[in-house]
């Protein structure tokens, strides 16, 4: 059996995002376990999960909210990446990299959120 989203590439896409989140997050130190790392991972996990969430069983206004929270928490990821570019622990490539990655998934979101009206 297959489901909903599985088929969108947005979904991949943020399956791919938090591969690299995670990725990222075996490099920061340990006493970044239970702050950062734990926040950045959440919010990426959250862009995928939303998705999955919304796509079942949901009316097109409810699949729309939970794009908006996908949304959402791509930009908190955009936030973390910030924060650990200033603390130091994440680099300028990566930054760019990552942040790249995350507006285009948001782009992908707000076009697929826009064609539900």
């Amino acid at each position: 059996m297959r489901f909903k989203f599985e088929d969108l590439k947005v979904w991949q896409k943020a399956l791919d995002l938090t591969a690299e989140i995670d990725e990222l997050t075996r490099k920061f130190p340990r006493e970044e376990l239970y702050i950062l790392t734990a926040q950045i991972k959440r919010a990426a996990d959250s862009i995928a999960l939303n998705i999955v969430e919304g796509s079942t069983g949901q009316t097109n206004p409810e699949f729309r909210r939970f794009l908006t929270f996908s949304i959402r928490s791509g930009i908190e990821v955009v936030g973390c990446l910030h924060f650990g570019k200033r603390i130091g622990i994440v680099s300028e490539e990566d930054l760019n990299r990552l942040i790249d990655n995350t507006a285009e998934i948001i782009k992908m979101l707000n076009g697929l959120r826009n064609s539900l009206k």
